[in-house]
């Protein structure tokens, strides 16, 4: 699934220049992706653009009366409490990178919510780093974001390639 992520990543940089689903399905069985490959990459996408359109950025506090379901902007002073069940899923290597570029200032509230809903949604545990990051690139697809030069070196980085020093 994930070769297929990254496969329209690359070629749809912008989530908005992607085609439809099915027209994407058969660009991609044309290629030659195994269709169980491109099945599991579609509902996924589906999933991502179902929960990019859902999120809404509130930039300041909304004025609606407080008895609504909207989401509100998150207090500086909030803690994210991670399930035992995003931690057995995750592992302390995905949540610790999430954590990193939180406090970088480079993953907003709204964008880590959508990042751990997409990541439950994959199965088997715990996910690798590296499938977690292609996870938060195609976040910040779906968002028509494009992360910051140093969150792209981040994201890129082959961490077995590093020498400690």
């Amino acid at each position: 699934m994930f070769e297929v992520l990254v496969y329209v990543y690359e070629n749809y940089w912008r989530g908005d220049a992607c085609p439809e689903l099915p027209q994407l399905e058969r660009k991609l069985n044309a290629i030659g992706f195994d269709a169980d490959e491109i099945r599991d990459a579609l509902l996924w996408l589906d999933g991502l653009n179902l929960a990019a359109q859902s999120t809404l950025w509130l930039d300041a506090e909304p004025v609606i009366p407080p008895a609504t379901d909207l989401p509100r902007v998150q207090s500086p002073d909030s803690l994210r409490v991670y399930s035992v069940a995003e931690q057995n899923h995750l592992g302390a290597e995905c949540l610790g990178f999430v954590s990193f570029l939180e406090s970088a200032g480079v993953l907003p509230p709204p964008m880590r919510e959508v990042v751990l809903d997409r990541a439950m949604a994959v199965p088997g545990e715990p996910m690798t780093l590296d499938d977690l990051k292609i996870i938060i690139l195609m976040v910040y697809w779906s968002f028509g974001e494009e992360p910051d030069a140093l969150v792209l070196d981040e994201l890129y980085d082959d961490s077995a390639e590093r020498i400690a020093h």
